[in-house]
């Protein structure tokens, strides 16, 4: 019974071991190659990389070299093509990574392009190898690949200025602003004032004289008052009112006093001259005039 229990449980650990390892995402027959501009066919480097340890020796990238990654990405021991497959660089100083997408067929061979002009100005500048590693994954139940197969060594030309962008603007607490307002509008000198006074002052004389010129009958004032008091009243003193509103302004108002006292009398002046002049009209008309 102890042997038939000893069998049962190491067939059971084996099953779970092949079922472990049909179910992990990898690659094979993978092969790395750098080849210089203008070299002739066959010339630079080629290395053969394996899914379980890194490259023994780092890599060198130069300013006019293409590095070329062919791989074949596996679902256990089969061939598969996966969802997302990624050649990652991390900078070891900065820690910053950045991911080169393989272009993956459906038989599960893929393929990765990588030149300086490609990498970000951080890795330019980076005086450690950069290790690069390779990411595996997709849908289901099967585990991804993660794994650094090879040190990178970015060899720049010193003849070349290396393009740095400007640092991001960042936005702090600034000093305190201070405003300064200009002071409130002072009316003129008090000659000026009364020099235009004296003059509006000396005008009246002339307008009553114009008037009486014209024919203006006062003897009707009373029959004009018995008629409309209201509205002869309210006209003439919303007339007088709106002269006591301009001189506030002039005076100590601002315009956001003045201009809801000025909507009210007009107001009055508008409905109360319309009856007014109504009640002009009607005596015109009976001949009193």
């Amino acid at each position: 019974m102890r042997f038939l229990s000893t069998t049962i449980t190491s067939f059971l650990l084996s099953s779970a071991c092949l079922v472990s390892a049909a179910s992990s995402w990898g690659f094979e027959d993978a092969t790395l190659t750098v080849q210089t501009k203008g070299a002739g066919v066959g010339a630079g480097v080629k290395e053969k990389l394996s899914s379980s340890a890194p490259l023994a020796k780092s890599v060198k990238l130069g300013a006019t070299d293409t590095l070329k990654l062919l791989i074949t990405t596996t679902d256990g021991k089969k061939a598969k093509q996966p969802h997302q497959a990624f050649l990652t660089l991390t900078d070891p100083t900065t820690g910053v990574e950045e991911s080169f997408v393989f272009s993956v067929k459906e038989s599960g061979k893929g393929k990765v392009d990588l030149t300086q002009k490609d990498l970000p100005f951080q890795f330019l500048t980076s005086s450690k190898p950069i290790p690069a590693s390779i990411v595996i994954g997709s849908f289901g139940s099967s585990t991804p690949y993660q794994a650094r197969v090879f040190d990178l060594n970015i060899a720049r030309d010193p003849n070349v200025p290396l393009a740095v962008p400007a640092a991001p603007e960042r936005y702090t607490a600034e000093n305190e602003i201070h405003h300064i307002f200009r002071d409130d509008p002072k009316s003129p000198p008090k000659i000026i004032t009364l020099v235009f006074t004296a003059a509006v002052l000396a005008a009246v004389p002339i307008l009553l004289g114009v008037w009486a010129t014209l024919g203006a009958n006062l003897n009707h004032l009373s029959k004009a008052f018995s008629n409309a008091p209201i509205s002869h009243a309210l006209f003439f003193g919303s007339i007088l009112a709106m002269e006591g509103i301009f001189f506030l302004y002039y005076t100590t108002w601002n315009l956001f006093q003045t201009l809801p006292a000025a909507g009210v009398v007009g107001l009055v002046a508008f409905l109360s001259g319309s009856r007014a002049l109504t009640e002009v009209q009607e005596r015109r008309l009976a001949g009193l005039r």
